[in-house]
Formats: C-alpha cells, structure tokens, sequence
C-alpha cells in the first residue's frame, strides 16, 4: 500500500482505482479548520482528474470522524471563519465531486463532520459512533448544509429534532432513517467501505458518473425534471464503448472489461 502524507489528509492507494483519504488533526479530533477542507478538496480535485481513481473513501480515525467546524478558528474570527471564501470553496469542490465518494465514519461525527458525511454518496456507520447536529447549544444554527441537506434525507421531523434540540442520535436510528445505508462493527468499517469501492471501480465509470448525477437530481428538481435528466442520461450511457461492451460480455457470460469509454 503506497502512502502519501500531507500534513492534514493521508492519502492512501489500497487498490489501484480506489483513493482512501483520511482526516489527519487527531489531536482536534479532526476538526474541520479551513487548512483541512482546503487540503480535503485539492486531494479530491487532484482526484476528479485522474482517470485512474474510480472511486474515494473517506475516513476519520478510530476515535472520531470529526467534531465539526474548528471552535477556535470561530472563537478567533466570529462568522468570519464560516464565511472565508477558501472555506466555501472548498466545500463547494467537495460537494461537487463527480465520481463515487464513500464515508466510512467511526467515533465522534458532529456538526460540520456531519455536514461533510452527507456529501458522501455512500454513508457507513459504525455501531460506536455519535451523530448530532449541536450547533443550537452554543447558540447558533448549522451552517454547512445540515438545514437543507438533513431534511431532504431524514425528512422533516427528525431533522427538526436533532436541529433544535442538538441532541445525537445513534448508528442504528441513523440507518433506520435512510441516513445511513449499513451499520457495522468498527473494526469492520474500513474493510466494508473498501469492498463496496471495489465493486463500484469494477463498473463502467461513464455510467457509473451518470448515475451518481441522475440519483443527486433527484434532491434537486421535481420529479418531471429529475426524469428528464435521466432519460438524457441513459441516452448518452447507450452511445459508449462500455455499453457495447458490457451487453456483449452480458451475452457471450463472461466478466465486462470497460475502458471508461
């Protein structure tokens, strides 16, 4: 396993079309300082690009995945420090990652570490892990996304709950909400999280993308519009090398062998 450091993110290559990137402030408990998301989305930029990475997992520690924005850095600048451009940026690039992205969170995920564990299109959890959104218990509101993301996952009346009482809540509420879609020991999570970007780097990359925006529409657009897009979508899926390739490999029961083409 080949391990690059950077000073905030570990980047890692557990298989060649898999990039494993791990939160690295242990002792902020990974909080998210505006250095650590400007690091977070260079990795993920550097990522989109290269033609060889099929699939990211993100990662914590085995003590927290992270605590949230950096309550120094707030204490320092006030608003400020959530509204620096680089900030915004940064979460913007993350947010707009275009090739599957899994989040595999152990331990401690409150605040933005919640916030940034939605832009995940995969969510693992651990059975030992602490879910909340507790921005209402030093007096403001979340400001990352959890007001509108968390509604449109949980739906309205759980995402009210955790807002306004800033209480946690546990793995398994998480997946019986539709937050999560596995829970698991922690001592399985990264191997889980691994196993899942393998299968996915295994597909075909061109619609595998296509997916992963068809499926993001759907928060975004009412249904007519989100149908659309996916009409449109699978359009284009029929005009590539993968598709001949994966019907041929259908018909002749043998395993696909896609280009990304």
């Amino acid at each position: 396993m080949n391990q690059l450091s950077q000073s905030l993110i570990f980047a890692e290559r557990p298989d060649p079309a898999i990039l494993l990137l791990r939160l690295n402030r242990p002792r902020q408990r990974n909080a998210l300082s505006v250095a650590l998301l400007g690091q977070l989305a260079d990795a993920l930029r550097a990522a989109r690009s290269d033609e060889s990475v099929r699939c990211v997992v993100l990662s914590g520690d085995e003590r927290s995945f992270s605590p949230g924005a950096d309550i120094n850095e707030m204490q320092q600048h006030g608003f400020e420090a959530l509204s620096d451009p680089s900030r915004h940026n940064a979460w913007d690039i993350i947010a707009g990652f275009p090739k599957p992205l899994i989040a595999a969170v152990r331990g401690v995920c409150l605040g933005g570490g919640l916030e940034l564990a939605m832009l995940a299109d995969i969510l693992l959890v651990a059975e030992d892990c602490v879910l909340a959104q507790p921005e209402i218990r030093i007096g403001i509101i979340p400001g990352d996304g959890a007001t509108q993301r968390l509604t449109r996952i949980v739906g309205k009346s759980l995402a009210m709950q955790m807002v306004l009482t800033g209480e946690p809540i546990s793995a398994r509420q998480a997946v019986a909400a539709g937050f999560a879609s596995e829970m698991l020991p922690a001592s399985e999570m990264l191997g889980r999280a691994l196993a899942i970007a393998r299968v996915i780097s295994n597909r075909a990359p061109i619609a595998v993308r296509l997916a992963k925006e068809s499926i993001q529409a759907a928060y975004e657009t009412p249904l007519s519009a989100g149908l659309a897009i996916e009409r449109r979508a699978i359009r284009y899926a029929f005009t590539t090398d993968d598709q001949k390739e994966g019907m041929a490999a259908f018909v002749e029961k043998r395993p696909p062998l896609f280009s990304g083409r």
